[in-house]
């Protein structure tokens, strides 16, 4: 049965509009974003296939070109856009980091973090310098490595901050294994940040390791 068939309460897009977007279901809010189905499935039916295909949406997201259209519904059209999306969301939520208190605002960082980095199929260390009133300044990847380790350099990362004037900074980097246990490596390199970083009287707030279903804070777990 085609969605325009259904009870009209029960339509993703009428829904939404009713009720809000955050009140949908993943597969309500995919079946929205790809607009029709296939031939005996409704955009819904669709949208469920694929959540079940890659388990959820971070994993879909996570797709390449390749993989996503091999996949019945899906072409470049479709990569392109939800691509695009993605995009989309990873600069409003910079946006908003700007424009904020990161210290008041952890689940935008956090958001923007998993957005910028949970994807990623090798390992990437970020920072994010911040001035005296925890506003960002800037975000940069200071280094990228294989799919286990990033080489980082602690006087590359003074270097950074004294070029933008930082005050502070946080640091993510991602797991592209998906856990976010820290290794005996990750503790020893931000003490050596953080001790480094602290003779130029710049704070280390926290330092956040990101797998695609999780996110360890540093800071919470004291360890920072």
């Amino acid at each position: 049965m085609a969605i325009t068939d259904w009870p009209e309460s029960e339509r993703p897009r009428e829904k939404l509009l009713r009720f809000g977007a955050e009140n949908l279901s993943d597969t309500e809010l995919l079946a929205i974003f790809l607009r029709t189905g296939i031939a005996g499935k409704s955009a819904v039916d669709l949208a469920r296939d694929l959540i079940q295909h890659f388990g959820n949406l971070t994993s879909l997201f996570a797709a390449n070109q390749n993989t996503l259209c091999q996949l019945p519904g899906i072409g470049a059209a479709k990569y392109t856009q939800l691509q695009a999306v993605l995009e989309m969301s990873r600069r409003a939520l910079g946006e908003t980091l700007k424009q904020g208190d990161a210290l008041s605002s952890p689940q935008i960082v956090r958001d923007f973090l998993r957005l910028s980095l949970s994807n990623k199929h090798h390992e990437v260390f970020v920072g994010i310098f911040l001035d005296t009133k925890n506003h960002t300044i800037a975000t940069e990847e200071l280094f990228s490595g294989t799919l286990t380790q990033a080489s980082v350099y602690p006087r590359e990362v003074v270097k950074r901050a004294l070029h933008h004037n930082a005050a502070a900074i946080i640091f993510a980097h991602n797991h592209p294994s998906g856990t976010t246990d820290p290794s005996q490596a990750d503790k020893i390199l931000t003490q050596s940040l953080k001790q480094a970083l602290a003779l130029v009287d710049v704070t280390v707030l926290d330092h956040f390791i990101i797998a695609k279903d999780n996110i360890l804070s540093f800071s919470e777990n004291h360890l920072i």
